[in-house]
């Protein structure tokens, strides 16, 4: 919990007024109370999880409940309206703007997304329902995206149109 609480410090540039800063320290806090093996000591735990989650939802706006799987270095940028359902399983350095839905696509159908590595997700965009979105790709503000994303790919449009990305050239100073 504490290596993972110190990276998120680093991602949100050691400010503590960053929101998405606090969402993530009660997330982790949620999910470091599952390792606690005495149950005398986990359900005052488990107590005060649920209260700081639901300040943390009012005040921030973000529903991130601990059940969703985070990888490493998350970034919450522009707080508010922000909803991630407890299947969702989330890469290392992905990052989640404002207004972002990520759940299921139907009300009783189960399934969420799984998001791969390095995934920009922008302002108002949807990820419903039991899809892959691969590693290295943007998703487009207030795209709505309902199916499979390869990656290295671009997501855009309602419903999302999937355009795929060129790598981006390396940069190799021997050739100049």
């Amino acid at each position: 919990m504490f290596d993972n609480l110190q990276e998120d410090w680093q991602i949100y540039e050691r400010d503590i007024t960053r929101q998405g800063l606090w969402v993530m320290a009660v997330y982790r806090f949620g999910r470091w109370r599952y390792t606690i093996k005495r149950a005398w000591l986990r359900v005052p735990l488990s107590f005060l999880y649920r209260i700081l989650k639901l300040f943390s939802q009012i005040l921030t706006g973000i529903d991130l409940p601990c059940e969703v799987t985070i990888g490493r270095r998350l970034q919450i940028d522009h707080f508010g309206g922000i909803i991630i359902s407890g299947d969702t399983v989330l890469g290392d350095d992905v990052i989640i703007r404002n207004g972002v839905t990520i759940g299921l696509k139907r009300t009783g159908q189960r399934g969420a997304p799984v998001i791969g590595n390095r995934v920009d997700i922008g302002a108002g965009a949807k990820v419903l329902g039991a899809i892959c979105v691969g590693d290295d790709v943007v998703i487009g503000a207030n795209a709505v995206v309902i199916t499979d994303v390869p990656p290295n790919s671009l997501a855009v449009g309602v419903p999302a149109r999937i355009i795929p990305r060129k790598p981006e050239p390396a940069n190799d100073k021997s050739s100049l």
